[in-house]
């Protein structure tokens, strides 16, 4: 009897596994580590970042957290289509627009975006491709042709920036 409850248990395990691996399936993670020497052409600052993009693929939507330490006087982030040896166009929005410049140490925006907050872009020798939605976003950053910067009063085309992974 005990064979057969640990045989029958075992069964409802791989059979509840496989049922958690079908609701993940479409999930990706990435990171950005943002540095001045990550800028093009590099920025020397004291300032670093991290960016932490959850992606669900299949509710076609992303979650971010973006976290920064020593920098001032912040006025935009973004994520950029382009490889990390290029300036290429802004694609989402993290942090701006009407911000007012911040001085910041910590979470300096969260949130979540979907195929309406991505920018159309054409094809072009930075952004290759180009992007028109949220899934080719999701290819660009997949593909690591994409990064987050973050933009201040004094470096005004960006201070760090960090490829996604």
């Amino acid at each position: 009897m005990k064979r057969r409850i640990v045989i029958i248990g075992f069964a409802a395990l791989l059979v509840a596994a496989g049922a958690i691996g079908t609701v993940f399936a479409g999930n990706d993670n990435f990171t950005a580590h943002l540095t001045g020497a990550g800028e093009n052409p590099d920025v020397e600052t004291l300032a670093t970042g991290q960016a932490v993009l959850m992606v669900d693929n299949e509710g076609g939507r992303a979650s971010w957290r973006l976290l920064v330490s020593n920098i001032e006087d912040v006025t935009q982030s973004h994520i950029h289509c382009g490889s990390p040896s290029v300036n290429g166009p802004v694609v989402v929005f993290l942090f701006g627009l009407d911000a007012t410049p911040d001085d910041h140490n910590g979470v300096l925006s969260s949130g979540t975006f979907t195929d309406a907050n991505v920018i159309d872009r054409p094809d072009s020798a930075a952004c290759p491709g180009g992007i028109s939605n949220f899934d080719d976003l999701m290819e660009k950053i997949a593909s690591g042709e994409a990064y987050v910067n973050v933009h201040t009063s004094a470096n005004q085309g960006g201070e760090i920036r960090g490829p996604l992974r």
